[in-house]
């Protein structure tokens, strides 16, 4: 499909949403940082405006008949191009909607959550930075172009994770996060390179339309597997999935901008973005689908031990994650985009909910905050079972039409296991969610206590209504977003294709019934009057260990940093540096000093010995001239 030009009205409202985070950024850091309240009303405005706008371009052009898109170009050698430009389809103009609105609400949710907070103004620059990297990725026209931003997306997310940088944690959060997300982006850059040589074109819209015809099928399987590695890092999926949790250690609204639909789910939205590219490679959406499946089985068996309350939502969005890209892994183009926008407002939700228990009681431990008076605070209590029910896939919630979505792409499959893996997921997320559900509904003053803390934070009422007001805002969009689905694919399939959804009366049955299961198994533990709130896993010792460790995955690092990285690799470069290099320079240094050493009797000082020797230097080259 040939692409149209914008005018200068469309490209206005695309250059004011993706610059003015990018202003913020500059005039908060640099000159207003000290001014907290001017700081915040600089990058608030200047995230209200590229709102207003990513919204006027999402409804002006809900039956935009071709893409937009703006472009020149930036790199020419040979026979490859580079573009900068901007890309306006459905899928940009609804993740761009996305971005914009997660953004706001967390900085107007921030005003409360931070009051008081010394570096307010400094945390509300690293926010415009984040929105202003991500817009960019968003809207990028090119695969270089999105590489680029999704770099600064990552150093985005290492400053706001580490904001709190005083914590030794949280600081290591960071850290954790920035290096395990760049084994990822390795590949993902490579695979820019083979395409780079190959085809010659890193346009998204020429990528998406002759990477089939002009590249083999191993080398199209190769580039799809180098790009999914960056998807593996950015959006956490196995078995690069254990920074994500420890990335809660920044504020509770990092954790919502991050982990909602904005960081973690930009790996879902390469693959969305390229899903052409995906599909010419059915090896590729295999591997897609197959560490989509891994990945959602193991992170619910995690959340399923969990006390920390931002630690189950941040184990259910790898989960969730997962489950989205079992969707495009199947085929399921629309599926995973529909779970990937619904998931936005639910999983926002729950991390604002969370925050204002986190900032009232002053602990992660939803046993403590339960025991602490919990179902107190009415509104966050009403919005996070709101939130919870949807990550349920409660009807008539937005969460249950979108994990239906893809409940019928994995029914599709020839292959039954796919569809089985999904309802057990299914399954595992009702448990964990309505765990945490009734345990903050029903308080058990029997449950043990191991942090022996909590207790009520103090905050100012203002700062309780402000971020009250953004999960507002949320839960009507959880409660009525799953009912725009057929709007929504009408408005994403005008140019792409893929599996249709298997419409079996049976599934929608059987989606309950896993369901009310899941729900069911938690009220019996959890929820009903005298339960011991211990779960089975409790009778499980080594089970809920495994569980509680991660699958042992960050002891399996441990292991390789200590042996392979710094017992082999880093032992073996200092041999080199300290032999080789070092030795090297050393030995030329003593081989120089004992040369002039040599050549140092060449010169007496002596008028007499000197002429001597210049005779005789001629003397032997005339001779040698004679001779020859």
């Amino acid at each position: 499909m040939t692409p149209a030009a914008p005018n200068d009205y469309v490209l206005g409202l695309a250059l004011l949403t993706m610059g003015l985070p990018l202003l913020a950024f500059f005039l908060v850091f640099f000159l207003t940082r000290r001014s907290v309240g001017l700081s915040c009303f600089i990058s608030l405005a200047c995230s209200a405006v590229p709102l207003l706008c990513a919204w006027s371009l999402l409804l002006g052009h809900w039956r935009m008949p071709v893409p937009l898109l703006w472009e020149v170009v930036w790199m020419s050698s040979g026979g490859a191009t580079a573009t900068f430009g901007f890309l306006l389809d459905p899928l940009s103009l609804l993740m761009l909607t996305i971005v914009t609105s997660i953004s706001f609400l967390v900085q107007v949710y921030s005003l409360g959550y931070m009051a008081g907070d010394p570096g307010k103004g400094k945390y509300y620059a690293f926010l415009s930075l984040f929105a202003w990297s991500m817009i960019s990725l968003v809207v990028a026209s090119g695969l270089l172009q999105l590489y680029i931003f999704w770099e600064l997306v990552g150093l985005s997310s290492y400053l706001l994770i580490g904001f709190w940088h005083h914590k030794f944690s949280a600081s290591e959060a960071g850290k954790k996060a920035f290096v395990m997300t760049r084994l990822g982006d390795l590949g993902f850059f490579l695979g820019i390179i083979v395409i780079l040589l190959h085809l010659g074109d890193l346009s998204i819209l020429g990528l998406n339309q002759n990477a089939a015809l002009k590249l083999g099928p191993g080398l199209l399987t190769a580039s799809a597997l180098l790009i999914f590695c960056g998807v593996v890092g950015k959006s956490a999926q196995f078995p690069l999935l254990t920074w994500l949790p420890d990335a809660m250690e920044g504020p509770t609204p990092v954790s919502a901008l991050l982990h909602s639909a904005t960081m973690v789910a930009a790996g879902v939205y390469l693959v969305s973005r390229i899903f052409p590219f995906y599909q010419a490679s059915p090896e590729a959406l295999a591997v897609v689908l197959a560490i989509g499946a891994v990945t959602m089985l193991l992170s619910s068996t995690m959340a399923m031990v969990a006390r920390d309350i931002k630690q189950v939502w941040a184990y259910s969005t790898v989960s969730q994650l997962g489950f989205m890209l079992m969707g495009l892994g199947a085929g399921g183009y629309f599926a995973g985009v529909f779970h990937l926008t619904t998931h936005a407002a639910f999983k926002a939700l729950l991390f604002l909910c969370s925050g204002v228990f986190i900032h009232h009681f002053g602990t992660n431990d939803f046993f403590v905050m339960s025991r602490s008076g919990a179902r107190g605070l009415k509104a966050p209590m009403i919005c996070l079972s709101v939130a919870g029910a949807a990550l349920s896939g409660v009807w008539p919630l937005a969460g249950f039409f979108s994990k239906e979505s893809v409940m019928g792409v994995l029914a599709g499959l020839s292959n039954p296991l796919w569809l089985v893996v999904g309802l057990l997921g299914a399954a595992m997320t009702a448990y964990y969610t309505f765990r945490l559900l009734f345990v903050m509904w029903r308080p058990c003053e029997s449950a043990e206590d191991p942090l022996h803390g909590g207790g009520h934070g103090e905050h100012a009422a203002w700062a309780y209504w402000v971020m009250v007001l953004p999960l507002i805002a949320l839960a009507v969009f959880t409660v009525f977003l799953g009912w725009g689905g057929r709007g929504l694919e009408a408005f994403l399939r005008w140019h792409q294709e893929g599996v249709a959804e298997a419409h079996h009366g049976w599934l929608v049955w059987a989606s309950v019934l896993v369901v009310a299961s899941g729900v069911g198994l938690a009220w019996l533990e959890f929820g009903r009057a005298g339960a011991a709130q211990a779960g089975f896993l409790s009778h499980l010792p080594a089970l809920e260990r495994l569980f509680a460790r991660r699958w042992y995955l960050d002891d399996l690092y441990r292991l390789l940093l200590d042996y392979v990285v710094y017992g082999f690799f880093s032992r073996l470069f200092t041999i080199n540096d300290r032999r080789v290099v070092d030795g090297g320079i050393d030995g030329f240094c003593r081989g120089t000093a004992g040369a002039g050493w040599l050549l140092s009797f060449l010169q007496s000082g002596l008028l007499q010995f000197n002429l001597f020797s210049m005779v005789l230097v001629i003397a032997l080259v005339g001779l040698y001239f004679l001779l020859v």
